[in-house]
C-alpha cells in the first residue's frame, strides 16, 4: 500500500523505487510553496557544494532540517534528493548514517540504490538488519539489499522481517530470490514449528514466502526488474 502524507492525504512516492528525477517531480507537485522553495534551495546548495567542506557540509545540515521543512510524509524523499544532489559517496553516506538520527539513517538506506553501484555500503545494511527499528529494517531490505546481500544474509533478513512484524512486501525482489530456495523453506518451517509449539500464531507473511520457495512457484512477469540490472 502506498504511504500517504499524514497532513494532506496525498500519496508519498517510494524513495527507493523511484528515480531521482521522478521523485523530484512528485515532491514539486505535492509540497506546499514554502517547503518547495526550501527544497529547491537545499538541492542547489548541495549541487554547488558537494562532498565535505569543514566539520559538516551544508547539505548535511539540510538533511537534519528536512523533517521540519517538508513534513514527515515527504522528508525521506527530500533527504534522498539532497544526498543525490550532493553526489554523496560511500564515505560521506557512512558518516551520515552513523552520526545521524533514525530518520537520517533511514534516508541513507533509501538512497543506496541511487548512489552506490557496488557492495561497498553493505555494512550499513548489515547494521540496520541488526537493529529492532522497524523503519530501518524496512528500508534495509530494499533494492540495494536484493542486489548485494548473499543468500545467507538475505534469508536472515527475511526472517528478521517476520520476527519484527515488518511486512515482507518491503523485501525487494522477494519472488525471484525466494523461488525454489530449499534452505529458506527449511528455516521458515522451523520458525513456524517453534511458533506453533509455543502456542503463538504463525504470521500470514510466512505462508506467503513459503509458497514462493516451492520449485513450481510463479515466475515474475517478463521484463520485471532484475537486481543485477540498472536500479531506479
Amino acid at each position: 500500500m502506498t504511504p500517504l502524507h499524514p497532513s494532506t492525504g496525498t500519496p508519498a512516492a517510494n524513495p527507493q523505487a523511484t528515480d531521482p528525477d521522478t521523485l523530484h517531480t512528485h515532491l514539486t507537485a505535492h509540497l506546499p510553496g514554502a517547503a518547495r522553495t526550501w527544497l529547491d534551495r537545499a538541492l542547489t546548495e548541495a549541487a554547488a557544494h558537494p562532498g565535505t567542506h569543514g566539520p559538516i557540509s551544508v547539505w548535511e545540515l539540510r538533511l537534519a532540517e528536512a523533517g521540519r521543512r517538508c513534513g514527515p510524509g515527504y522528508a525521506d524523499a527530500a533527504r534522498v534528493l539532497i544526498l543525490h544532489a550532493a553526489r554523496a559517496d560511500t564515505e560521506a553516506i557512512t558518516r551520515v548514517y552513523f552520526q545521524g538520527t533514525g530518520p537520517e539513517r533511514r534516508a541513507v538506506l533509501h538512497a543506496l540504490p541511487h548512489l552506490v553501484p557496488g557492495p561497498d555500503a553493505l555494512p550499513l545494511v548489515e547494521d540496520a538488519l541488526r537493529a529492532n527499528d522497524t523503519g530501518l529494517l524496512a528500508a534495509a531490505v530494499g533494492p540495494y539489499a536484493a542486489r548485494h546481500l548473499d543468500a545467507h544474509q538475505w534469508r536472515h533478513a527475511v526472517l528478521k522481517c517476520l520476527f519484527t512484524g515488518v511486512s515482507v512486501g518491503a523485501v525487494a525482489d522477494l519472488e525471484r530470490r525466494a523461488r525454489a530456495d530449499a534452505e529458506l523453506a527449511r528455516m521458515l518451517g522451523d520458525y513456524a514449528a517453534e511458533r506453533t509449539a509455543a502456542g503463538r500464531p504463525v504470521p500470514e507473511d510466512l505462508h506467503r514466502v513459503l509458497a514462493l520457495t516451492e520449485p513450481g512457484s510463479a515466475r515474475p512477469p517478463h521484463g520485471s526488474a532484475h537486481p543485477h540490472g540498472k536500479e531506479s
